[in-house]
Order: structure tokens, then C-alpha cells, then sequence
């Protein structure tokens, strides 16, 4: 089966994911340790890569993402011309 993704950027919400992460001032691996506490397992260089957009992310791991960093999951997706 084919991917989806062709290109060299593998999600969308990566740099998301770590301008919301540094606004907590929570390390890597701090996201990582609080995503387990939900039964969502994402090592720090997972979530290193994710962040480097060179990862996709699971429907079940954005899930988490937005739980513990407390965001909707649509601020994700959003685009503000930062």
C-alpha cells in the first residue's frame, strides 16, 4: 500500500506540538512521561521527531498531545502566519 505522505514532512503538527510544549516549559521527556499516565506511548525521540515533522503521529497520539498540553485539537491544525 502506498503512503499517504510523499514528501519530507512526515505530519503537520510538529512545530505546534513544540511551541506549545516550550510555553509549559516542559522538557521532551516531561511530555512523554505525562503522555504515559494516559496510556499513550511516545518516547522523547519520537517526540523529538514529530516536532522535526520527520514522524506521523497516530489519531490516538494527537488525542494525547492535546490533553496534556491542553489544547483543542483544531489549535493544531491552525495557522496564524507566525
Amino acid at each position: 500500500m502506498a503512503r499517504i505522505i510523499d514528501g519530507e514532512k512526515k505530519n503537520m503538527i510538529g512545530k505546534k506540538v513544540r511551541k506549545f510544549r516550550i510555553e509549559q516549559k516542559m522538557s521532551q521527556q516531561l511530555l512523554a512521561d505525562r503522555l504515559e499516565t494516559i496510556a499513550v506511548y511516545i518516547c522523547r525521540g519520537s517526540i523529538c521527531r514529530i516536532e522535526e515533522q520527520t514522524r506521523t503521529v497516530s489519531d490516538i497520539e494527537l488525542w494525547g498531545l492535546s490533553k496534556i498540553l491542553d489544547r483543542p485539537i483544531s489549535s493544531f491544525f491552525e495557522d496564524k502566519s507566525e
